[in-house]
This record gives C-alpha cells, structure tokens and sequence, in this order.
C-alpha cells in the first residue's frame, strides 16, 4: 500500500476506481472490502494525526499562558 498510498483517499468510491487501476480483483465483495479497509485505515490515519496536531496546539498554548503569567508576576 506504500507504494500507492497517495492515489487512495478516505472516500470509498474513489478507492474503487484506484483498485481497477492497480490490481486485478476479481470478486466484487472482496474488491469492496479491500476499499472499505482502505478508507478506514486511512480515515484512522487521519484522526490521529488531527489529535495530535490538536494535543501540541494545547501545549503551545499552556506554555505561552505560562509564559504571560511569569511576565504579570515579574
């Protein structure tokens, strides 16, 4: 999936058409669970990577509150 990873996205439908492209997948409920895991893991992905993009956004904050109130209390 490495190898492909930029032509799959978080949309089902797309991940489809992708899969026609790159293999040859003969079964239709196999071919729809391939892309349905796809869509999933990326959209997992995709959280994580948000939380943790939201965690240190916090923690910036919490340093520059800090930093404030050391300024106030010299």
């Amino acid at each position: 999936m490495t190898t492909y990873k930029g032509k799959f996205d978080t949309d089902f439908a797309h991940n489809k058409q992708v899969l026609n492209e790159i293999a040859v997948v003969r079964s239709k409920g196999l071919k729809n669970e391939i892309a349905g895991y796809i869509s999933s893991y990326l959209r997992r992905e995709l959280e994580e990577q948000e939380e943790k993009e939201s965690v240190s956004a916090q923690s910036e904050s919490v340093d520059e509150t800090e930093e404030i109130e050391e300024q106030i209390l010299n």
